[in-house]
């Protein structure tokens, strides 16, 4: 692709899904705390395996690529079978991989995945590497910033400059949970130089410092965009997704499609890769939240965070399917 619809960018990962058949949950009511108990010492049968590749930008990069999207992908890998695994399986997808760099003598990263009760417990292997700024990159319309491993701050200084250089690329930002751990300070920059920011509630809590937050969702949005963010998304489980359009003043609620959920991993990656598609398309906000939407039910309903990825074909039929759920976007 010479001309990108989007560049994604952050990291990638091979992930092992294992689903076991002798377990536990402990749930401490009183801090509505549970745990996955295994014997310890024992060997623990698994119902059955799965590998895929995960990971934020490349789950966003998938996912906005089915749904017609001219994608490309900017990522620091080990040059090893994980690595070139990764590689293949996006260009397997038509991703474009130019800006994709292997660093030699390093591994890449990998993730161990147990699936119980439809929820999952993530082991999450990042491997200690240098993200690498390419040289010179394209600027398209649109750029997508998410989670990278310990040492993003460097790359983040870069990303924040170049930003500033091309201001009319319009910025998605997606933090990781090595984001979520840093210093709002190491972030500050690229907050401030965001168009759109994906969250789910707890981080927008964090982010904004304003605690619990139920009952709140119009000020808590608010709060997040006095960060920067035009348009501010927050997703919250079952209880749907909000939306704030700082630009219009306009604060939007969707519910979500009743779905049996086989397994959770990437259902917040479906949503920021549909809703985002969407926009690119030149749907308006209430078009892109059910779009988003859609595409998180249908993951949910796969083992790992890019079999359910809807393609562009496939996006009518779950509107519809929205639609007769009675699921609707609503001004609040």
């Amino acid at each position: 692709m010479e001309n990108f619809d989007l560049l994604s960018i952050g990291d990638a990962s091979m992930d092992v899904f294992m689903n076991p058949t002798e377990s536990e949950t402990l749930c401490r009511i009183d801090t509505k705390e549970c745990l996955i108990a295994f014997s310890y010492g024992e060997k623990i049968p698994v119902r059955n395996l799965e590998f895929s590749i995960g990971g934020n930008a490349a789950n966003n990069a998938i996912g906005t690529r089915r749904l017609g999207i001219s994608t490309g992908i900017v990522l620091t890998l080990g040059a090893d079978n994980v690595g070139d695994m990764i590689v293949k399986r996006l260009k397997d997808e038509a991703v474009d991989a130019t800006y994709i760099i292997q660093q030699p003598a390093t591994s890449s990263n990998y993730s161990t995945i147990i699936n119980y009760s439809g929820e999952r417990t993530i082991f999450v292997y990042h491997a200690p590497r240098s993200y690498e700024f390419p040289v010179k990159l394209p600027t398209p319309p649109w750029v997508y910033l998410t989670s990278m491993g310990e040492s993003f701050r460097p790359f983040f200084i870069h990303m924040a400059d170049w930003i500033r250089k091309n201001p009319q690329i319009k910025l998605a930002f997606n933090p990781g949970s090595w984001q979520m751990r840093a210093n709002f300070e190491d972030i500050k920059d690229i907050t401030s130089l965001t168009y759109l920011i994906f969250v789910n509630r707890e981080e927008a809590e964090k982010l904004t410092g304003l605690g619990e937050s139920s009952g709140r969702e119009r000020e808590l949005l608010i709060a997040l965009s006095k960060l920067g963010p035009k348009i501010s998304v927050i997703t919250d489980g079952s209880k749907g997704s909000f939306a704030y359009d700082s630009v219009n003043g306009k604060f939007f609620k969707v519910g979500v499609i009743p779905v049996d959920a086989y397994e959770r991993t990437g259902a917040g990656d479906a949503f920021g890769s549909g809703m985002l598609a969407a926009l690119i398309h030149g749907r308006v906000i209430e078009e892109a939240l059910i779009w988003g939407t859609c595409n998180s039910a249908s993951v949910i309903g796969y083992t790992g965070s890019q079999r359910g990825l809807l393609k562009f074909d496939e996006m009518n039929a779950w509107l519809a399917r929205a639609q007769s759920s009675g699921v609707t976007v609503t001004q609040f």
